[in-house]
């Protein structure tokens, strides 16, 4: 069922956001590129009843104002710092999926204070190689010669697990639609800046909260290997596997996603009830 959007106003620019239940400590959510916090809807109906849920449209991206400052990781990772004092949340558990997890990262380095856990899911800590730089201009150069159908449409061909194609077509179909509405601009730039951004695997070692990994098992964006290195670098973090899903694994595989983010949220020490 969709959720009541809300507004907030950061540096001038709107924010477009969804806020659900009650918890002392909310589980916030990061969403992946190019998507809005609408692709968090079914971790929503399975935590609203126990938690407060909120996820919102980073700068540029669904309903979110993209505001005249350059798209950078960093700036987007200073967006959400400043998010979470506008809706006055001291502190969360954080939940980032692929770009939502580079922001995610970024910001644990900026204000490890505001974490009270986090959630990386289907993403790395690695900066783009030279190769995967090239892939995001030629992406580039597309978008500005067709526009972004064709690049939907050739964006969920790798999204997604093949048998994801036949079996959740409605989740496939949502993210391609999702992609296809974004800005031609603001997709470019962000773009620029994921290609831009900086290694985080240094930051790692350093982070002292409970953290929980997730990676699609057919995930070829950022696959197994990616996660396993994140694992290795956060001393207790717990790796799960969800199985027969691909980069968004939160939308293909639902039901592992929840139970895996919901068993890692009762397993806190202070409970975040």
């Amino acid at each position: 069922m969709p959720f009541a959007a809300k507004e907030t106003e950061i540096n001038g620019n709107k924010v477009s956001y969804f806020d659900e239940g009650h918890s002392d400590i909310p589980v916030v959510f990061l969403h992946g590129f190019p998507f809005s916090k609408n692709m968090w809807e079914p971790q929503f109906e399975a935590l609203k009843e126990s938690y407060r849920v909120v996820a919102y449209d980073v700068r540029g991206h669904g309903s979110s104002d993209a505001g005249t400052a350059e798209f950078t990781i960093s700036q987007f990772a200073h967006d959400f710092i400043l998010f979470l004092d506008a809706l006055r949340i001291p502190q969360a558990v954080v939940c980032g999926l692929s770009m939502g997890g580079y922001i995610a990262l970024h910001a644990i380095e900026k204000a490890p204070e505001r974490f009270a856990a986090l959630v990386l899911a289907d993403t790395q800590c690695f900066a783009d190689t030279d190769a995967a730089r090239e892939k995001r201009k030629k992406a580039i150069d597309s978008i500005r010669e067709k526009g972004m159908a064709p690049y939907a449409e050739e964006s969920v061909k790798n999204l997604f697990a093949p048998a994801s194609h036949l079996d959740k077509p409605e989740a496939v179909d949502h993210i391609r639609k999702t992609i296809a509405r974004a800005s031609d601009d603001n997709v470019t730039k962000t773009l620029m800046a994921l290609a831009a951004r900086k290694d985080t695997c240094g930051v790692l070692p350093t982070v002292t909260c409970p953290v929980l990994i997730l990676v699609g098992s057919e995930d070829k964006v950022t696959p197994i290997e990616a996660a396993r290195k994140m694992h290795d670098l956060l001393p207790g973090s717990h790796l799960q596997t969800i199985e027969g899903a691909g980069h968004v694994s939160n939308l293909e595989n639902p039901d592992a996603f929840n139970t895996a983010l919901e068993a890692f949220l009762h397993s806190l020490l202070y409970r975040v009830t």
